[in-house]
């Protein structure tokens, strides 16, 4: 039976709030600010009537487990010290000024039991995307300082906010800010008289918006970057499913640290469970990892929601009806998941292991474009890229796993010519290392790369980053996805463009539906 993604989902997003959140709200301003006064309906409801776009929440399973309010001000006349109750019109945000030049946050919350999870990071992006949005010059905030009340008979507010810069003493608030790019431009003394963690002392903080323009006329050429990780996983014996799972925990979350928006995992690096589940037979072998890979589905599923990325899980074995396939699975950072089926087996899989090929070839929509996934021989078969691109897609992600150099390079050689041909972005993840113990899985050769159309406007000889060959590692790269969209119009080769359908075709057929190329 086919696993049901659907038992793995959940569903995360930052929505706009409404009026049938506010007992939600309330709610949760008295779990995170117990000692502080609630919105009232009055305030609530001017929040909403005066600037809905910039009171946000984020909604977890039906659940409202983070929000943010802001407000737009003329930066002029805000620049001197003030406080929370004058920027905010006592929680009214009567003098919110739609033709005002900052965003203004006056409060963000997270629910305890879930942070950890980055939500702060996503409220803010969110803020930060509506600031590019409306063309504003920044964001300004008073920030609570809820860790000084525990200091303050040792240190100054100064030397307190001094030593959070350092990392010496970690804030809740201000480390936080600090990480999502704030800069400190003063100290507030009674910012919030009644708030007594912060001692009644904020920090004023400000967000620079780079891409702001006096006059809204365009001066530059658009971009659309993505930040791809992609890692080049050891192979090891280990004791146990936990060991795997942190050594997996690792790289997600270094990639989350970098502010990557995917991160790519090889194919099949799973079988390093065998090191300590092992079966000496290599097909049955592969029917007892299949036995892992919903436990794998729920790892990848809850650290892709908790460091904020999108996470290409690489591939494993699934056991559908006794059939055994390899898929590999797009985890959103939204909570949702895809699977994606290898189409073809290599003489190899099917030898040891009996391994069947998928029948469907898939483009899924993310946050950060349209992507593919075609794992390891797949990308060997031009007609496969040719159907993605078609239907949209800007990056090929290529979990693969290879033995040796010579079945390393047909699979990055075949990757190279897929991004000449279809102007796409290619992301290989390969697995390096020896599993002595585990037959048909022994030894590995990785040179994991992410790699552009060859011309000009690109990184030299096309490659954007790549690993050293056979070392654990993890490289990171920034991909314009615009520069790819005009490549296909204006590079020095219209490959695309330039199909003689005159003289070839490619027909594929998925689900009874036929489609040309």
């Amino acid at each position: 039976m086919q696993i049901d993604l659907s038992e793995f989902s959940s569903k995360i997003h930052v929505r706009p709030l409404t009026t049938d959140d506010f007992e939600r709200i309330v709610a949760l301003q008295q779990l995170c600010f117990p000692k502080l006064k609630p919105w009232t309906a009055e305030q609530y409801a001017a929040l909403l009537e005066r600037f809905p776009e910039g009171q946000l929440c984020i909604e977890f399973d039906g659940e409202v487990i983070a929000s943010s309010s802001a407000l737009i001000v003329d930066y002029d006349l805000y620049s001197e010290w003030h406080d929370w109750k004058t920027i905010s019109s006592g929680g009214t945000i009567a003098n919110h000024n739609p033709a005002g030049d900052m965003l203004y946050g006056i409060e963000i919350m997270v629910h305890p039991d879930y942070r950890g999870m980055r939500l702060a990071r996503r409220l803010y992006e969110a803020r930060k995307q509506l600031v590019r949005h409306l063309n504003l010059r920044g964001i300004v905030i008073g920030g609570r300082l809820p860790g000084y009340n525990a200091h303050k008979d040792r240190m100054s507010v100064h030397e307190y906010v001094a030593q959070v810069e350092e990392k010496n003493i970690y804030d809740p608030v201000l480390t936080t800010q600090l990480a999502n790019g704030f800069e400190i431009k003063q100290l507030l003394p009674d910012y919030l008289p009644s708030d007594e963690d912060s001692a009644g002392w904020a920090t004023h903080l400000e967000w620079t918006n780079i891409d702001f323009r006096p006059y809204k006329k365009r001066t530059v050429q658009p971009v659309q970057m993505v930040r791809i990780a992609t890692v080049q996983y050891q192979m090891r014996p280990i004791a146990s499913f936990e060991e795997f799972e942190r050594q997996v925990a690792y790289f997600v979350d270094t990639s989350g640290d970098y502010r990557c928006d995917f991160v790519v995992f090889p194919e099949l690096f799973s079988l390093q469970l065998l090191s300590f589940d092992r079966c000496d037979q290599p097909a049955a072998a592969a029917r007892r990892l299949a036995g892992y890979t919903p436990r794998i589905i729920e790892m990848f599923a809850t650290l892709a929601i908790r460091h904020h990325i999108n996470i290409v899980g690489g591939s494993h074995f699934v056991l559908e009806d006794s059939t055994l396939y390899n898929a590999a699975y797009l985890f959103r950072r939204d909570g949702s998941i895809e699977r994606q089926y290898k189409l073809h087996s290599t003489p190899a899989e099917w030898k040891w292991w009996g391994v069947n090929g998928g029948d469907r070839l898939d483009v899924f929509d993310t946050d950060c474009g349209r992507v593919c996934i075609q794992i390891c021989y797949d990308v060997e078969f031009p007609e496969l890229a040719r159907l993605a691109a078609r239907r949209g897609a800007q990056i090929l992600f290529v979990p693969f796993n290879a033995d040796e150099r010579n079945a390393y390079l047909r699979v990055r050689s075949c990757a190279m010519a897929r991004c000449v041909e279809n102007h796409l972005y290619a992301v290989l993840s390969g697995c390096t290392g020896n599993l002595p113990q585990v037959p048909v899985a022994d030894i590995h050769y990785a040179q994991s790369g992410i790699f552009t159309p060859a011309d000009i406007c690109f990184s030299r000889d096309a490659i954007a980053a790549e690993c050293n060959a056979n070392v654990e590692t993890l490289v990171m790269q920034d991909l314009d996805l615009e520069l790819l969209r005009r490549h296909r119009y204006k590079g020095s080769t219209h490959n695309w463009l330039d199909r003689r359908k005159d003289l070839y075709q490619v027909r594929f057929t998925q689900n009874g539906e036929e489609t040309v190329i």
